[in-house]
């Protein structure tokens, strides 16, 4: 299961953004999704710094999605105590994501202005989409809309970045250049997309069911073979029963590691 971490800030002094509509309607769109039992969303609103930090550690995401406003150079404006812009630049977020990189697969920088910070996050995160100039609040949104409709269908980070461009488009808005997808050399590398995924999990389900099958009947065989062990008497005989006997358990024990091995990876 993937995790997304919403991030959402709006200080004092900025104006309004719709982040309530953008949550919302992306919350909707995974629940519609072809695979919207592999996504979990969390949330996080009027971030400070060291709520983005806690989110982190708490969350564990494997994508990061910050909602809010960008200041270019001066970095991403999140939030004081009282609620007033903290800026946040763009080695400091990159700092801050070297630690996660383990984990965070896609940033997601939907604020005006954040191609700088995404140029500086992505030496550390495979996918980072930001913003080469400022971007309304519905393109924006629309884009949002696209990006996870994609991902819920099970596409990869890179499909879904194209899709946001084009809902930008297809709503009538000429912003669709303004979101900006980075990708590492880590990309290169980006876990099979769901679809994939999900496709390759039904081929090893399907040999855990046939393999079962047969560890079953080896089971049903080996519990006939002892019984008719337990009531011979000649010695020939015996003899035999006891070499099927090794044969069957050593087929046996086989398959249950096989079993085993193929349950670990779904």
């Amino acid at each position: 299961m993937k995790t997304i971490l919403f991030l959402a800030a709006n200080p004092k002094g900025t104006s309004l953004l719709r982040l309530d509509q953008e949550v919302r309607d992306i919350t909707e769109g995974l629940q519609r999704a072809q695979h919207r039992e592999y996504f979990q969303l969390k949330q996080r609103w009027a971030v400070r710094p060291r709520d983005v930090q806690r989110a982190l550690l708490e969350v564990n995401p494997q994508i990061v999605h910050f909602s809010g406003h960008g200041m270019g150079e001066e970095g991403l404006a999140l939030e004081t105590e009282s609620g007033q812009i903290k800026l946040v630049d763009a080695d400091a977020l990159a700092g801050l994501f070297e630690l996660f990189a383990d984990q965070v697969e896609c940033v997601v920088l939907n604020a005006c202005y954040s191609e700088m910070q995404a140029n500086a996050i992505v030496h550390h995160i495979p996918s980072v989409i930001g913003m080469n100039q400022s971007i309304g609040d519905r393109a924006a949104l629309e884009f949002a809309i696209g990006f996870y409709d994609a991902l819920g269908a099970g596409r990869t980070t890179e499909f879904a970045y194209k899709l946001g461009c084009r809902a930008i488009q297809m709503a009538g808005i000429a912003e669709n250049f303004i979101p900006v997808l980075k990708q590492s050399v880590k990309a290169s590398s980006e876990v099979p997309s769901l679809k994939n995924r999900t496709s390759h999990q039904k081929r090893i389900q399907q040999e855990i069911d046939s393999l079962q099958q047969m560890y079953d009947l080896l089971s049903e065989k080996l519990r006939h073979l002892r019984s008719d062990l337990a009531i011979q008497v000649g010695s020939a005989i015996k003899f035999q029963l006891q070499k099927e006997i090794e044969q069957a358990e050593a087929e046996h024990t086989k398959i249950e590691q096989k079993l085993k091995q193929l349950e670990d990876l779904l």
